[in-house]
């Protein structure tokens, strides 16, 4: 067998490819390297020991000053100081938590949901009144069904735009399931799922892009997917839900890709199992999915809703200014086996 012999002269750059990739010194202490349009820099904002990597392409303004670090150490791209933000689905589950991760940010908060205000002693009571007496900031709440109240919903969301002269983000966390195989599905069914799962999700959006537009302002919208819009969870059988979750995937891509223009990002969010009060009675009924669900994942646990506070902030906060199109997985590994 002949022996390989590696070709150097055809890997090697020509000298004139090396002279354009040498790194040049700039002032003020900058280094930069031009090859691909990749500056390097070192500047006095920053700890000196973590260079910053900057493209030739500005990113979208920031809307606050990244040179400043407020007291506590706190970044100040996470501050929500003053923004109006909507969580559809937010009396209860996921949505509560993270709306009171956005109050505790600084964020005005409005609730859509399609049950009466809670009761008082609920967790959403309890996050209104902490936001009032704690976080000086206010929760909003508003009934409303996404799917089958799609006029309703505009209004709600028009009269939120009118009220604050702005709106500036949304978590669209309204969602149903339903455990059934999919021999025993019905049509009925599977239109109720999709309908609040996708249609509902879509028509959210679309409510507040709309105000968003025409107000001539920026902003960021979370929808809420799964992990299970991206696998088939070994032993739990609900075919639509995972299809429709994996529909808001491709929802949120594609209206990344059309509002862009207008800086309207898109992101999704897809969470791992978590235990909420819904899926604790289900481990009574079924208390092996107990003991089997957190072996399924790189962590051997089981999430929290607030392992999910801090995503929320990063997306809807300039953190995360130049990311868009995106699917944020957060199940403990999940799904990388």
């Amino acid at each position: 067998m002949a022996a390989i012999v590696p070709r150097i002269s055809r890997a090697a750059p020509s000298l004139g490819g090396l002279t354009r990739a040498t790194p040049r010194v700039l002032s003020g202490g900058a280094l930069a390297l031009r090859a691909a349009g990749v500056v390097l820099l070192r500047t006095h904002s920053v700890n000196k020991s973590q260079p910053r990597y900057m493209s030739s392409r500005p990113s979208p303004p920031a809307q606050h000053d990244v040179t400043q670090t407020p007291a506590g150490g706190i970044l100040p791209e996470f501050d929500l100081s003053g923004k109006v933000i909507i969580v559809s689905g937010g009396a209860q589950g996921l949505g509560v938590v993270q709306a009171e991760a956005l109050l505790e940010a600084g964020a005005i908060v409005h609730v859509l949901d399609r049950q009466p205000e809670p009761p008082a002693g609920s967790i959403y009571q309890k996050v209104a009144q902490r936001a009032r007496a704690e976080l000086d900031t206010s929760l909003f709440y508003h009934q409303v069904d996404v799917r089958t109240g799609v006029n309703n919903l505009n209004s709600i969301v028009e009269e939120i735009a009118e009220k604050h002269g702005r709106i500036d983000g949304l978590i669209a966390a309204a969602g149903i399931q339903q455990e059934t195989p999919a021999l025993e599905y019905n049509a009925a069914d599977a239109d109720r799922m999709l309908g609040v799962n996708v249609t509902g999700v879509l028509m959210t959006a679309q409510a507040v892009a709309r105000q968003m537009t025409r107000l001539g302002s920026t902003g960021s919208l979370v929808l809420i997917a799964s992990m299970s819009g991206t696998i088939a969870n070994r032993g739990l059988i609900c075919p639509v839900y995972n299809a429709s979750k994996a529909a808001v995937i491709q929802l949120g891509r594609n209206l990344a890709m059309e509002w862009g223009v207008k800086g309207i990002r898109v992101n999704t969010i897809s969470p791992g199992y978590i235990v909420t009060e819904m899926v604790q009675k289900l481990f009574i009924e079924y208390p092996e999915r107990e003991i089997e669900w957190p072996k399924q994942n790189m962590l051997n646990a089981l999430s929290k809703p607030e392992d999910y506070r801090g995503a929320a902030v990063f997306l809807l906060s300039d953190a995360s200014r130049f990311m868009t199109g995106a699917d944020l997985r957060i199940d403990g590994g999940h799904a990388a086996w």
